[in-house]
Formats: structure tokens, sequence, C-alpha cells
């Protein structure tokens, strides 16, 4: 039996490493800016950090994978819409069902438990 893997092609042009390394940067540049402003006011200090790092995240989307990873959630999100969710009733009444089945499962393995524990101390080693 024969199975094909489909091929995965990264492709990256010296334009997209550009905007992904300019991303980058720009984080950097926007922690540093934060600290080497200590003189100034937290406002301001605080202010040019979400600045930079808003232009890290503007160039991030420009890029190939800021435009997969937007493709991607707008792909998550048409799933999403299909999916037919429970009516309240039939939620409550599968979520009664499963709090039922851990109850008797943990009696379950709490008697199990007791009934070995009987079994090798009293029985076969007579520790009690």
């Amino acid at each position: 039996m024969a199975t094909t893997n489909p091929q995965v092609e990264t492709v990256s042009s010296g334009a997209d490493k550009a905007k992904l390394a300019s991303a980058g940067v720009l984080v950097v540049g926007a922690v540093a800016a934060f600290y080497l402003l200590a003189a100034q006011p937290l406002w301001m200090r605080v202010a040019v950090l979400l600045v930079l790092l808003a232009a890290a995240v503007g160039v991030f989307f420009v890029s190939e994978m800021g435009k997969q990873l937007i493709a991607f959630g707008q792909d998550s999100v048409n799933e999403t819409k299909k999916v037919v969710w429970p009516a309240r009733k039939e939620a409550m009444q599968m979520t009664a069902y499963v709090f039922a089945f851990v109850l008797v499962m943990a009696l379950f393995l709490w008697l199990t438990d007791k009934t070995l524990e009987w079994a090798l101390y009293d029985l076969i080693l007579g520790w009690r």
C-alpha cells in the first residue's frame, strides 16, 4: 500500500526574510527603548513600547508568514461557524452523564483499591 506524502514547500524571498528580521529588530528595539528611556515618565516609555510593538506586528502581518497566519485564523473562524452546538438541555444531560460516570468510576476504583489492600496486607502478608 503506497501512501503519498504531500510536499510542503516553504518559499521565502529575501524581502520576506527582511520583513521578519525588521519585525524582530523592532521588538528588540521596543524593549531596549523602554529601558533606555528610564529617565522619562512611565506613560512615555509605555507609549514608545506599544508603538514599536505595533509596528513590529504590522511588519510581521505584511510578510508571507503573517499572511498565512491571517488565512489560518480566517479558516478557523469559518470552521467554527460550521459546528452544530448542542442545545442547553442536551449539554446539561451530557454533563450529568459525565459526572455520574466519574462518580461510579471513582467508587469502583476505591473499592478495587481497598479490596487489593485487604487481600495483600491482611490475607497474604498478615501485617495487620
